[in-house]
């Protein structure tokens, strides 16, 4: 691959000031130098592949490459694809990096992957990256700089069908290597949590997913993930079960 033709399309769903979104464009500076970065104005975690379609969108310059979007990731992917940068389409879109893993079912909420989904039905080569955090830790954005460039190289060289997104998770700490495998299943039991304002009213938080897996998916992603390895995982856009629409077909076209 030629870097020295490529563009690349920064985003994330944390927001236009994560620190995770500062590490992605300086991996995708070390790959070639014309970058672009379009985030959401503020943080638009959970907000899976949702479009803005009752207000209108506004954007906001801060230099010449650098622009947020009041509008969810997916928002920012077409502002940016069909406004910001439609001189010329970017060759790649990098997603993240996320502030908490986006592994198993977190795939159908994550606006991280979401963005990379928008850019994959664009035809555009795209890869989400989440990064595991513990405890409230503060994230050591050194350990995927340190691996995603050559990752990523990697990646491309070898390719990945159209209508696929990559979707990458670096552990916290102490990467023991790389795993490609495929997406997990875990308990997901998300907690509602009810609780009252001064004058009485009831509000309510949801509260994060429990961290049960499902004993028959001991070499998915979320187990790799939690045993120390950086996983790679193609997702497919096309949702339909193969299996299922051959069972059913059969008590409906005779």
């Amino acid at each position: 691959m030629d870097w020295a033709t490529q563009r690349i399309l920064v985003t994330n769903d944390d927001g236009i000031h994560a620190e995770g979104l500062k590490a992605l464009e300086a991996i995708a500076r070390e790959l070639c130098d014309d970058v672009w970065v379009v985030a959401p104005e503020t943080e638009q975690s959970g907000a899976g592949h949702s479009l803005t379609m009752n207000h209108p969108l506004r954007m906001r310059q801060i230099d010449e490459r650098h622009f947020a979007v009041d509008g969810t990731p997916t928002d920012c992917v077409l502002v940016a694809i069909l406004e910001i940068i439609k001189d010329r389409r970017p060759t790649l879109l990098l997603s993240g990096i996320n502030r908490g893993m986006n592994v198993a079912e977190d795939v159908t909420y994550s606006g991280t992957i979401a963005a990379a989904m928008e850019g994959t039905l664009l035809e555009i080569p795209s890869i989400a990256l989440s990064m595991q955090v513990t405890n409230h830790d503060m994230p050591d954005w050194n350990l995927p700089k340190h691996y995603a460039p050559d990752i990523i190289r990697k990646l491309l060289k070898a390719g990945w069908p159209d209508g696929d997104l990559i979707n990458i998770n670096f552990p916290s700490h102490d990467v023991k290597g790389v795993k490609v495998c495929p997406q997990g299943r875990r308990k997901i039991g998300e907690k509602l949590l009810k609780r009252e304002d001064p004058k009485k009213r009831p509000y309510f938080w949801i509260g994060g997913p429990c961290d049960e897996p499902y004993d028959d998916h001991p070499g998915a992603d979320y187990m790799q993930m939690r045993s120390g390895f950086i996983t790679i995982t193609p997702l497919c856009m096309d949702m339909t079960d193969y299996r299922a629409l051959e069972l059913i077909r059969e008590h409906f076209e005779v």
